[in-house]
């Protein structure tokens, strides 16, 4: 029987991002085709052993909203025809980019049994153990070069240089992959020498906020397993809607603390301090027309709530914020972008209330994280560099998850168009391979291969009910008490004074009720 690389359990060693290493050639690139051999050795995308075959890539051409304007320039639109246009497509519960791996949450020769799923803990929560082998092999994912996959560094009209034959493809660890993907689905488009049209986001502003995430925390989840040789290996989560200004996976024992000498870097005694960032020169790369090539660009810089310039983004979120975020019940709402409104989306991702109002500037959950951090982890493109991201996103994903279970969502609540560029239903999300949409990843957790090992608050209103309704008691009992005495007391004054004008007698009981009723609003 043919023997299959790595696990059989494996489907994301293939579905990551840019392109696999086995596809980034000149012959692979002219033909605009992706599919490889099964294991290297096999039929072409394992045809011949029944487990897929190359077909051409399906491209959604619904209608996008208007955020995007241009035609034609940028090589995400429609991706990813700009590269190519066949893939393997895998049969059943096969997977990968030559369908050598199963799906999600599937294992076996034949991918006929369901994987144990990997079960994401809060990481305070994990036994020291446990949170320094998690620890250890993200850090050996900063140096361990991706096996599987490589990134372009430079547009793709300069893909393959003149007087070549070798396209402009280049290495990258396994933790550099994700930062690049991240920055690649943010990045501007490249019109010309210090052009750039910057109205665009593969993954941010819009339905695919989400799913996108999603599939980014997977691909790396599934990269550290096989890093690690563990197929139940999970990624954490920190809640960060603790409140108050204190970070509290912010320790040396953790994400790094602070260095006595430089609030901005982290401490020398975390393993996290040499790690260098990449991904970070936008503007450089936009000026020179080029992306991303995985060069170090200086230490990560954080400094949790030390934005003197913006008190709102000096604490953390509240709990009582995930709860409201929780209670709101369409997933997206037009114009699926930051201005929507009674969107959980936008909430969740920060560009509204919790409660789902939208309020032009204000920055709440996931958003409010980012922006606690002050430093790396707030800028859009390069965050993704410092490791807090993902578990910020494993948590933002966790509140995702539960709404969904909440909502008994299917594919129906999610938009099939109008949405901007990349965010509709069954757009191929930038910059994945082989294609994987957002209906892919609009689904439970627990088809996906993962769980969480989480308590989200129920609705505050539910919660907070009895005493509420104790309050109300005891303020009617209050007031019908005041008012028995201020009738025995007028009546005894009757007794006594029964000159007393009764219209009188009748106004002060009636200036009385309505002193209660206003106490008790």
């Amino acid at each position: 029987m043919f023997r299959l690389h790595y696990w059989l359990l494996i489907f994301f060693q293939a579905t990551s991002a840019q392109f696999p290493r086995v596809c980034a050639t000149f012959e692979s690139i002219v033909s605009h085709e992706c599919c490889p051999l099964l294991g290297g050795t096999g039929s072409p995308c394992g045809e011949a052993e029944g487990r897929g075959s190359c077909v051409d890539i399906t491209i959604d051409d619904l209608p996008h909203g208007q955020q995007y304007v241009l035609v034609g320039i940028d090589d995400r639109e429609r991706w990813p025809e700009r590269f190519f246009n066949r893939s393997c497509v895998c049969n059943g519960n096969f997977g990968g980019f030559d369908c050598s791996g199963c799906k999600p949450g599937w294992q076996g020769d034949n991918c006929l049994t369901r994987r144990p799923p990997a079960i994401r803990q809060n990481i305070m929560n994990m036994t020291q153990e446990d949170r320094e082998f998690f620890l250890d092999v993200l850090d050996r994912s900063k140096t361990a070069v991706h096996p599987d996959y490589v990134v372009a560094q430079d547009h793709y009209r300069n893909l393959i240089p003149e007087n070549t034959t070798e396209p402009n493809f280049v290495n990258i660890t396994i933790y550099d992959l994700f930062v690049w993907v991240h920055y690649y689905s943010v990045r501007d488009t490249l019109l010309g020498p210090g052009q750039a049209y910057t109205a665009i986001d593969f993954s941010h502003e819009g339905p695919a906020f989400l799913t996108w995430h999603r599939m980014h925390l997977l691909g790396l989840e599934n990269d550290l397993q096989v890093l690690s040789g563990d197929p139940t290996f999970a990624l954490p989560y920190w809640d960060f809607a603790i409140g108050g200004s204190e970070c509290d996976v912010c320790t040396d024992e953790i994400v790094g603390g602070q260095n006595p000498e430089d609030q901005t870097l982290l401490g020398p005694n975390s393993r996290f301090a040499d790690w260098e960032v990449v991904c970070l020169s936008l503007d450089w790369f936009n000026d020179n027309i080029k992306l991303c090539n995985g060069t170090y660009e200086g230490p990560i810089r954080r400094n949790p709530g030390g934005n003197i310039d913006r008190p709102a983004v000096q604490s953390l979120p509240e709990p009582a914020d995930v709860a409201n975020c929780l209670q709101v019940e369409e997933y997206d709402t037009f114009p699926f972008f930051s201005d929507s409104d009674s969107s959980f989306r936008n909430a969740l991702e920060g560009y509204s209330e919790p409660s789902g109002e939208f309020d032009e500037g204000v920055r709440t959950l996931h958003n409010l994280a980012h922006l606690f951090l002050n430093g790396t982890g707030g800028m859009t493109h390069a965050s993704a560099n410092d490791p807090i991201f993902v578990l910020i996103h494993t948590f933002t994903d966790a509140i995702f998850e539960e709404w969904m279970k909440r909502s008994n969502a299917t594919a129906a609540d999610y938009p099939e168009e109008d949405a901007p560029i990349g965010h509709n239903l069954d757009f191929n999300m930038v910059p994945f391979f082989p294609p994987i949409t957002n209906r892919d990843m609009f689904i439970p957790s627990d088809q996906l291969g993962y769980s969480y090992a989480v308590d989200l608050p129920e609705s505050l209103a539910n919660e907070d009910a009895p005493l509420f309704i104790w309050a109300i008691v005891g303020v009617s009992g209050f007031v019908i008490l005041a008012t028995l005495v201020i009738v025995l007391v007028n009546t005894v004054k009757r007794h006594r004074q029964r000159v007393r004008d009764e219209s009188l007698y009748q106004n002060l009981v009636a200036e009385d009720s309505n002193k209660g009723i206003h106490y008790t609003a």
